[in-house]
């Protein structure tokens, strides 16, 4: 049954779900892994090289591209669906069952990432976003493909201009680099304004890039 051209919602059977579900956690969880590893391995060099405590903890963590068995308003009545997050990320409203503690007053934390040149935002989900399944933006979007920008920006450019603002940059080439310039991706205060103007979340914070680094 479709609901709108918005968000769509399809009857499925509960075992297929659950496996849907259970396949795309597994990335899930391996990318949650990397990610704590990563930040392990720094402590244990820093350790190794008597380098002290360098303070590095992982304050929140943020997944798209995921499906999960949540339970949503369908046609006036709770139906139980598998909800697929394609290129969004989840922004449950306060009070929303599944919320850990913390957050069951304020509403889900969001990050909405721009490019390591402009900065991205913290928000929170809101109630009125029932009708995406409270679902919002989970990154500005690019305005051109990754080989589009290696042809029309300059990694060593980039990297002198991103330096003289005072963001350090740590890449393997710059031709990788020249694939997250700024202007590659849309303009994420009109994105960000975009998501709030349709009652998806709601902004708290812009947060500006002191460091990046490109695989």
């Amino acid at each position: 049954m479709i609901e709108s051209w918005r968000c769509g919602s399809l009857p499925v059977r509960r075992r297929t779900a659950v496996l849907r579900g259970d396949v795309l956690r597994s990335p899930i969880w391996r990318s949650s892994i990397d990610r704590l590893s990563s930040i392990e391995s720094a402590r244990f060099f820093a350790d190794l090289f008597k380098q002290g405590d360098l303070e590095l903890r992982q304050v929140y963590d943020v997944t798209h591209n995921t499906a999960k068995l949540e339970t949503h308003n369908v046609g006036g009545r709770p139906m139980e669906l598998l909800v697929h997050r394609k290129g969004a990320t989840r922004a449950f409203g306060p009070k929303m069952p599944g919320l850990p503690l913390e957050y069951r007053d304020l509403g889900q934390p969001v990050i909405i990432g721009g490019s390591m040149e402009t900065g991205s935002y913290l928000l929170c989900g809101v109630e009125t976003a029932a009708e995406t399944f409270y679902t919002t933006a989970h990154g500005s979007g690019r305005t051109m493909g990754r080989r589009q920008a290696k042809k029309q920006f300059s990694g060593a450019e980039l990297r002198r201009r991103m330096l003289d603002r005072g963001i350090y940059i740590r890449a393997v080439s710059d031709s990788g680099l020249a694939e997250e310039a700024g202007d590659a991706y849309k303009n994420i205060d009109e994105v960000v304004h975009a998501a709030e103007l349709a009652g998806t979340c709601v902004r708290v914070a812009k947060l500006t890039p002191i460091g990046n680094i490109k695989g």
